[in-house]
């Protein structure tokens, strides 16, 4: 993929600084409206906490205006760096009305931003810099945001059917997972890496992924995943 000509006549540095900071806009703009959802028309914490999760697995979508060969195409994961340290910070010493820990947990407990979540924004740092614009790291992003994110959700609107590994799980659920991984999966691939496009291989992780998810445990599903992703990806692709 050919990069974008620099902003405005910006230097390198400077344009991709201004793309972090619509970054910024973007992902910061999440918890405010989550919170007001959930304040005043009675969203779930749970429904919440998955849409953040895959508004935070989009970022990805910044990716191609981010121009190459610069130090500053790492700046693609600056926002999940400050929300690391944010989680730090908040999972330690954030009072009961925080936003992210109404919008962002199962129960309103902080110390939760401590684990899934924690872990989530790890995952999107090390995606964003050792994986930066490769196949292995938009695919587990796009399956960790999208697959992971929808399957909750559907499980418990539609989950009917349910069966249980480690925990319980619904056939809806991991349903969703995997379309929604294997269509996000195509979408960012095409998007970030469209020489990488391999449908038959997205398509292959996906729906590993998708017994792995079903077999995972709460918490470390979001470092199983994309650390499954990464390695189906390095063997298949």
């Amino acid at each position: 993929m050919t990069d974008p000509a620099p902003w405005f006549g910006l230097p390198v540095y400077g344009h991709n600084m201004v793309v972090a900071l619509l970054t910024f806009v973007y992902v910061f703009s999440v918890p405010p409206l989550m919170d007001f959802l959930v304040t005043n028309y009675n969203l779930s914490r749970d429904i919440s906490r998955k849409i953040t999760h895959i508004c935070a697995g989009s970022v990805i979508v910044f990716l191609p205006l981010f121009i190459d060969g610069d130090w500053s195409q790492y700046l693609n994961v600056s926002v999940y760096v400050v929300w690391a340290l944010l989680f730090i910070q908040k999972g330690l010493f954030a009072a009961d009305d925080d936003q992210a820990v109404k919008t962002m947990t199962r129960t309103g407990d902080k110390r939760e931003l401590l684990r899934g979540t924690f872990y989530f924004v790890i995952v999107g740092i090390i995606c964003g810099t050792v994986y930066y614009k490769e196949f292995p790291g938009v695919l587990a992003m796009a399956v960790l945001g999208w697959g992971d994110g929808l399957a909750p959700i559907f499980g418990m609107k539609l989950g009917k059917m349910k069966y249980k590994l480690l925990c319980e799980k619904t056939v809806e659920g991991s349903l969703a997972f995997f379309l929604g991984s294997m269509l996000a999966g195509i979408f960012f691939v095409w998007l970030i890496v469209p020489g990488a496009l391999d449908i038959a291989t997205i398509v292959i992780i996906a729906l590993i992924a998708t017994i792995i998810e079903a077999a995972s445990p709460r918490e470390v599903d979001n470092i199983l995943i994309p650390v499954a992703v990464v390695l189906l990806a390095a063997v298949l692709s």
